[in-house]
């Protein structure tokens, strides 16, 4: 039975590898890690290159299914196609050895298939520029191509395997050290990072935890870690807005704290942990705050009445008329 169903996957891949990719395959000679958070289940992958918009090209993932890395002499169609096999019950190293059977340029890849039971397959193919090469390590790998030292990926795994913290903060860590031992002998101009939920919903805008991308920058991992801490804090403030659309303004509150405290030079973060204060009666810990925001934007004291509409507000005509006085 399991022959016959190898078969049938083969016939499968042969079908969908049939669909050559046309294109001009770009060179995102790279350094990415794919990686699953054995608490959650949770898995990501990430990348960073001196390529523009590295992340359009090198990143795929699904939740429940797995995550995916395609670089050196890309060819993107191992994303999809590979995640489609995964998804069909081939484990990592099964889909991967059908989509290089198929390849005839598979001494130019360099990929790396995990899947959510923490099973990963990698491929540093004969020709990919030096120095290049990979390491698995428990639930990750670590892969580089055209590095300036042979050093990139141990330094990646060690990282990866010492740092604690979210599955986030550890891949950032491994990335780190990838450019800590001089990464890309070219440089460096893009990166990006892709999480998605091991245990999933079939809601794509629930499962997929993370998704972002520095498309050209001096310094593309400085950047993606800057977006990762405002991420951490919208999503703060994402949990706000439900605790507040629920009518539970004590949690609302401390949710909007815990955004502010990352970011407290952002006015919005102040202004939502202000309304919550003030729909909790607590109108002397507000005025400070809303005075200070509406001496640099009028605009926040004009939506004060437009939330009372609303009833995201909730507080008396007189109440009214004081904040907007503040």
């Amino acid at each position: 039975m399991k022959r016959l169903y190898l078969v049938i996957a083969l016939l499968f891949s042969q079908i969908i590898m049939s669909q050559s990719y046309k294109k001009s395959e770009p060179f995102t000679h790279t350094y990415s890690i794919v990686a699953r958070d054995s608490v959650t289940g949770n898995m990501g992958v990430a990348v960073q290159s001196h390529w523009f918009s590295v992340g359009s090209i090198v990143t795929y993932g699904k939740a429940v299914v797995g995550v995916v890395a395609t670089q050196s002499l890309v060819n993107p169609s191992y994303g999809p196609k590979g995640l489609i096999l995964m998804e069909q019950g081939l484990t990592p190293k099964q889909a991967l050895t059908v989509l290089l059977a198929n390849d005839s340029g598979e001494m130019y890849r360099q990929v790396a298939f995990l899947n959510s039971k923490g099973e990963m397959a990698t491929h540093t193919g004969s020709s990919c520029i030096a120095e290049a090469g990979h390491r698995q390590g428990n639930n990750f790998s670590v892969q580089a191509n055209m590095m300036l030292k042979n050093t990139v990926w141990d330094a990646m795994a060690r990282a990866f395997e010492i740092t604690n913290g979210t599955l986030s903060e550890r891949m950032l860590a491994a990335m780190k050290a990838a450019e800590n031992e001089k990464g890309d002998i070219r440089g460096r101009q893009s990166a990006a990072i892709l999480i998605v939920k091991g245990v999933g919903t079939g809601n794509s805008w629930e499962d997929t935890l993370m998704d972002l991308r520095v498309e050209d920058h001096a310094h593309p991992l400085e950047e993606l870690e800057r977006l990762m801490k405002i991420h951490k804090a919208y999503d703060f403030m994402n949990q706000g807005d439900l605790a507040m659309e629920a009518g539970d303004s004590k949690n609302a509150e401390h949710l909007y704290l815990r955004a502010q405290n990352l970011f407290p030079e952002n006015l919005e973060m102040q202004y939502w942990y202000a309304i919550n204060l003030l729909n909790n009666k607590e109108f002397d810990k507000a005025k400070p705050i809303l005075s200070a925001i509406f001496t640099k934007n009028e605009n926040w004291r004009a939506l004060i009445p437009r939330l009372v509409t609303s009833k995201l507000l909730k507080i008396s005509e007189s109440e009214l008329e004081a904040v907007m006085k503040f």
